[in-house]
């Protein structure tokens, strides 16, 4: 079972930027499919862009241009780079790793 932990969440203003990493555990890490989604308060979790074993990438409309997904298998690790926030950017974030294993999430709130 894979283990995920995120980082680099925080407050940050409008027009600002944040890189979120998703560190797994495991040695088959470079297999799994890696996403980035995450839950507003009163809305569904919902997918922010996810990454394949090979590097493709997909990307929701809301934030495409602004992030960007990628990964390291040497690291264990997925990134998301996060330019030009908006306030309804805010949510918690979340990774995922194949088919069903969550970290435990990172707050994302974007306020002046």
């Amino acid at each position: 079972q894979v283990q995920l932990v995120e980082s680099g969440g925080g407050l940050v203003q409008p027009g600002g930027s944040l890189r979120l990493s998703c560190a797994a555990s495991g040695s088959i890490f470079s297999i799994y499919a890696m996403g980035w989604y995450r839950q507003a308060p009163g809305k569904q979790r919902e997918l922010v862009a996810s990454i394949t074993s090979g590097g493709s990438t997909i990307y929701a409309d809301s934030v495409k241009g602004r992030f960007t997904i990628s990964r390291d298998n040497f690291k264990n690790t997925v990134y998301l780079q996060m330019n030009s926030l908006k306030p309804e950017d805010t949510a918690v974030y979340y990774c995922k790793a194949g088919p069903s294993a969550w970290g435990q999430g990172t707050q994302v709130t974007v306020s002046s």
